[in-house]
């Protein structure tokens, strides 16, 4: 599969699987294009679907300086893909970094997008949490690099939201806990220090998401501690927007729970072609209780 260049010269690897109406698959820290297995193969049947490994996941280009990672430049790649393949309109889906980037690329490239899903997005954006998170993020990047992949590997793996799905499947843990120990150390840092660190919180986006003009699904976890408020704060700012909470599971949606994911999604793309994603209807207040008058 082909190599997509980005605006300033780095190569992105893309596959790509079916026909139909496009669906872009944006991938999370943790996994790379390989995580979307699940849904390539479902979708692929009637969806031409794709999905990237991110600038520094091999066997895209892994930039060494830090300021050719950030969160506008991760959404400018997204756009870089459509681009290379031809495409003018696709749904972007993305999972944690990637629910983030499908989050901007809905905020700065709307025209881009038949509808945006963010699985698992929230981390860092609790106001309360932002140094903590910044700091976190900071001592992951540390420990790619002094520890190598494959040995941090073993410790990243088992965060407090991961554990669900080893609890789960074993064996698609450990096959997610592998192919994490085989990422680029410095890639992996470089993206944490550039992007994770540095991104703004979503609470401070509140402008623009009250503006975005795109069908919208928030999915979270309801272990998933740190996605639960944000996605509840997306479902109240965003107009067209609905959130789907999955019970008893944690920050790997895609692949802890691949039929319910699949369910859902497929659900939502068919209504946001058939027209019918609408916003909230303005006699749903939250504000009212009961109707008395």
């Amino acid at each position: 599969m082909p190599h997509i260049p980005t605006s300033d010269g780095t190569k992105l690897w893309v596959e790509e699987a079916g026909t139909g109406t496009p669906i872009l698959f944006i991938h999370e820290f943790g996994g790379d294009h390989r995580s979307w297995e699940p849904q390539l193969r479902f979708f692929a049947r009637r969806h031409r679907c794709i999905t990237f490994a991110a600038r520094g996941y091999p066997p895209s280009d892994t930039p060494g300086d830090i300021e050719r990672y950030s969160q506008a430049i991760a959404a400018a790649d997204a756009v870089a893909v459509l681009d290379g393949l031809g495409i003018a309109k696709a749904h972007i889906v993305g999972l944690s970094m990637g629910g983030f980037c499908a989050l901007h690329v809905g905020l700065s490239h709307a025209s881009r997008a038949l509808s945006i899903v963010a699985a698992g997005a929230g981390y860092g954006a609790e106001k309360a949490l932002e140094e903590y998170f910044r700091g976190v993020s900071l001592a992951v990047a540390d420990g790619f690099e002094k520890q190598g992949a494959v040995e941090f590997a073993k410790t990243y793996s088992l965060g407090a939201s991961r554990v669900q799905f080893q609890n789960k499947d074993p064996r698609g843990w450990a096959e997610f806990a592998q192919q994490l120990g085989e990422h680029d150390a410095a890639g992996a840092a470089a993206t944490m220090r550039g992007v994770q660190a540095r991104r703004p919180s979503l609470y401070d986006l509140e402008a623009g998401f009250r503006a975005m003009d795109l069908p919208t699904l928030v999915m979270t976890g309801d272990e998933d501690d740190h996605c639960l408020q944000p996605a509840l704060y997306l479902k109240r700012v965003i107009p067209a927007c609905g959130l789907c909470v999955f019970p008893k599971t944690g920050h790997t949606l895609n692949l802890e729970e691949p039929a319910l994911f699949n369910l859902h999604l497929a659900e939502f793309i068919a209504t946001v072609e058939a027209g019918r994603w609408d916003k909230r209807d303005p006699r749903a207040n939250p504000a009212e209780v009961m109707k008395v008058s």
